[in-house]
């Protein structure tokens, strides 16, 4: 499946990563703060480098397991601001699950809700998607905010559900199936 590129909201404009997205992701990528909560420590310029090749690998849906990555790009200015991420998580259960990303210096602006119901659009209109979940460290309060602005709910808590970076971590699972879509959407 390949989505019709670009995809725009009122602000912002989703579309494949480019080269030109190096500096973007390298923002997000070495931040400590920005990885605090995810499975990597901050990347350096070789892993961004890796990282970028295989997002812009990831500008189509071909098989079960993919993940559909997209730049997010201010329409007024065309800075690269954040990353969003639709995985296919299985083709006979019609699941997905979302992920995404800002720059710091763009957070707090409501960027990454914004660009995540663009892509929930796609998962249940245009990809007929049955479901799709968002998860998050459960200390991760900025992201949990964003999945409950979509309108997905809290499904699950995860106690000590993982050994990651030294210490025990819990995770909080989020979902939204495409009945609610037109609620959540409004």
């Amino acid at each position: 499946m390949i989505p019709d590129w670009p995809l725009q909201t009122e602000r912002l404009v989703l579309r494949p990563f480019e080269e030109r997205d190096y500096d973007l992701l390298y923002a997000i990528q070495s931040d400590a703060e920005v990885a605090r909560y995810l499975y990597n420590e901050p990347r350096d310029h070789d892993e961004v480098r890796d990282l970028l090749g295989r997002k812009i690998a990831g500008s189509e849906w071909r098989d079960e397991g993919d993940w559909l990555s997209a730049a997010v790009v201010l329409r007024e200015s065309g800075a690269a601001v954040g990353d969003l991420d639709l995985c296919w998580a299985s083709d006979e259960h019609r699941t997905g699950e979302i992920g995404f990303a800002v720059d710091p210096v763009h957070q707090g602006r409501g960027y990454a809700t914004e660009a995540a119901r663009a892509i929930l659009r796609l998962a249940f209109e245009d990809f007929a998607l049955h479901r799709v979940i968002g998860r998050a460290e459960a200390r991760n309060d900025a992201s949990t905010r964003v999945l409950e602005k979509l309108g997905m709910r809290r499904e699950a808590l995860l106690v000590e559900n993982e050994w990651v970076k030294g210490e025990w971590q819990s995770e909080v699972v989020y979902a939204l199936l495409d009945r609610e879509w037109p609620v959540a959407s409004a």
